[in-house]
């Protein structure tokens, strides 16, 4: 493709036409602070608070939950922060980049993963959003809170984020840049709306009276509280690729890291919002936080005064434009390389509609916190172990990789350094499997989703913990008993990984120049 005009002079309504493919250089106009902007954005949203009043609705304390909060923030940030240098280092998205680790064909499972996250987040944001411009707006106005009038606010919603997403990264990112001020101008206020009612020693169902069979649900509600707020930035690691691939190659690596370690901690503005809140809605109408049915955009609504009605409905509208964009943006771009007849702007319709469909059938259909946790969950253990692979890989790498050699599967190529073992990489696709199918079987959140598995540890989730040992361990003990080809690795050579001369297959297909095997090395 040849290159584009500088991309911050394009406009802003001008559709984006890059796909997966490298962004040409003269286009990285991006820095660190617009990564910030735009994974910060993509949390500093309505959808966050609700995950944040998840500690309150599993009956942990104020101080319990904020303690399961900032464990959740902080393990989720350090996990996540490596994953933002494929983009600069490539200059494509973070599944593109995984077929270096997982094969030209073995990327697909990134692509999998981003449509979790997309469906899931999109969802979230679209359901929280919606509820709130509803009963907003039965408070302001007095209208009807029926299943018709919150079916439109959601696909009038949807529709919305769906067109920032076709217009693409420039457009998205102004969204951002607006949702960050705006949105923490919000929560602000909401600090004061709430501040006389707020009491830091709301405590919970775990207290002292409590019986035994309550007391023994502590710590697996503590660690399922904090898992789900561990979900949030987990879930961006499958698309920070898919906005750092706009900053120059030669950024340093610390900046990037930094960028994206400091957006998810200050997600703690969102989420102790929401844990004020949800335990001020525990302790003033306690019929909201019920397990049995709980509604925390019901509650604050209710617990609100009338003068910050409307910065509730600017909130909700705000931020779940931000969470939206930033989740089926990615997707959709991913997926215009999984199915090429799609053009990225196809691909992301298509992949908005999908989502569409499940938050109908979520909302109306199904439990609603019951659909959100379980797919909390999903993201947390099918993921994690994938970005193992991906840091792993990197750093035994030396951060060396051939961005030519990366675009094979979406040019329907075959060959280069990537191809392995008829494209799938094995080393890296069985430590994936099997550290995911492990935590999905240790999974254990009480009253939401609990594995097979999930009573051998007195009920505590081990799955986060299990997963990271086991993606770590099996990963490099399968690259040292089965060496990949020296080829894969960069001029220094491998580190704490054997390799093997083997002659590495040309890339042959659509557009490919013929060179010799016996060329083909590093």
């Amino acid at each position: 493709m040849s290159p584009q005009p500088d991309t911050a002079r394009q406009s802003l309504t001008e559709v984006e036409t890059h796909g997966v493919d490298r962004i040409p250089d003269a286009d990285r106009t991006a820095s660190p602070l617009d990564l910030f902007r735009l994974a910060f954005g993509g949390a500093n949203t309505f959808s966050t608070c609700v995950l944040g009043a998840f500690p309150i609705l599993f009956g942990l304390s104020f101080w319990q939950g904020l303690a399961a909060t900032l464990l959740g923030v902080l393990v989720g940030a350090l996990i996540l922060c490596p994953m933002a240098v494929f983009g600069p280092v490539n200059g494509t998205n973070n599944a593109v980049s995984s077929s270096a680790h997982l094969g030209v064909h073995g990327r697909v499972v990134g692509s999998f993963l981003s449509l979790l996250t997309a469906i899931a987040f999109f969802s979230i944001s679209v359901w929280s959003s919606g509820d709130a411009l509803v009963g907003g707006a039965h408070r302001l106005f007095g209208l009807s809170r029926s299943d018709l009038t919150y079916g439109v606010a959601y696909a009038l919603f949807a529709g919305l984020v769906l067109a920032v997403c076709v217009y693409g990264f420039r457009f998205m990112l102004f969204v951002n840049k607006v949702a960050v001020a705006s949105a923490t101008a919000l929560f602000l206020l909401g600090a004061i709306a709430f501040a006389g009612d707020f009491d830091a020693s709301y405590a919970g169902v775990f207290t002292d009276t409590a019986d035994a069979a309550t007391q023994d649900l502590f710590w697996p509600s503590f660690i399922g509280a904090a898992l789900i707020v561990l979900s949030n930035p987990v879930s961006f690691g499958a698309f920070l690729g898919d906005w750092s691939r706009y900053i120059p190659a030669n950024t340093p690596r610390r900046r990037v890291m930094g960028a994206a370690f400091l957006s998810q901690i200050a997600t703690l503005v969102p989420f102790l919002f929401g844990l004020s809140t949800a335990s001020i809605i525990a302790a003033k109408a306690p019929d909201y936080v019920d397990p049995a049915a709980p509604d925390f955009v019901g509650g604050l609504l209710a617990i609100s005064p009338g003068w910050y009605f409307l910065p509730v409905c600017l909130l909700a509208l705000i931020g779940g434009m931000s969470t939206g964009t930033t989740a089926l943006y990615g997707t959709g771009l991913d997926f215009s390389s999984v199915f090429p007849r799609l053009s990225r702007v196809q691909a992301t319709v298509l992949v908005g509609v999908l989502s569409i469909g499940f938050i109908f059938i979520g909302r109306f259909g199904l439990d609603l916190v019951q659909s959100i946790s379980t797919f909390a969950t999903m993201i947390i253990t099918c993921t994690t172990p994938w970005m193992v692979v991906m840091m792993l890989g990197f750093w035994t790498r030396r951060g060396w990789y051939d961005p030519d050699a990366l675009q094979v599967f979406n040019r329907r190529q075959r060959g280069g350094r990537y191809w392995f073992t008829h494209g799938w990489n094995w080393r890296g696709m069985t430590a994936w499997w099997v550290s995911a199918v492990l935590g999905v079987l240790f999974t254990n959140i009480p009253g939401q989703f609990v594995g097979p598995l999930g009573d051998l540890a007195n009920g505590v989730d081990i799955s986060l913990p299990l997963s990271l040992v086991v993606a770590a361990v099996l990963f490099l003990t399968l690259l040292r008993v089965f060496p990949e080809p020296r080829a894969v690795y960069g001029p220094e050579g491998a580190r704490l990984a054997r390799t093997v001369e083997v002659p590495v297959p040309p890339i042959t297909g659509p557009g490919a120049v013929s060179v010799p095997s016996t060329t083909l090395r590093a």
